[in-house]
């Protein structure tokens, strides 16, 4: 029996919402559409760090580096995986310190530059 007032409770808060949001005055849908297009092509700022190149992988394009914090991003000191180019990977070897520039997009870390 609870469950009927439940219920009308909730279809009720589901209508006052959707009239509250109608009535947003000078928010346009397309003024979101816009919003979200702009975010999704705006690139994150790039993250600079320095390491050690622990694997290079040239068939999938990543490098392995143990890298020191990374402030930018309130990072501790770990190893991870960076997609990378294959002009980027040219010359590297294991064993290499390097400094780098990277973004991260989603949950990939892809290189921006890359230097010994």
């Amino acid at each position: 029996m609870k469950l009927i007032p439940i219920t009308v409770a909730g279809t009720l808060v589901a209508f006052a919402l959707t009239a509250h949001a109608e009535d947003m005055p000078g928010m346009k849908m397309d003024d979101m559409q816009g919003m979200q297009m702009q975010a999704a092509t705006q690139q994150a700022p790039a993250a600079n760090a320095e390491g050690t190149i622990k694997a290079i992988d040239a068939t999938k394009h990543t490098v392995t580096i143990a890298h020191g914090a990374v402030a930018a991003l309130q990072w501790p000191p770990m190893t991870m995986g960076f997609a990378a180019t294959e002009e980027q990977l040219a010359g590297l070897a294991v064993g290499d310190r390097v400094k780098f520039s990277f973004r991260m997009e989603g949950s990939k870390a892809t290189l921006v530059s890359i230097s010994k």
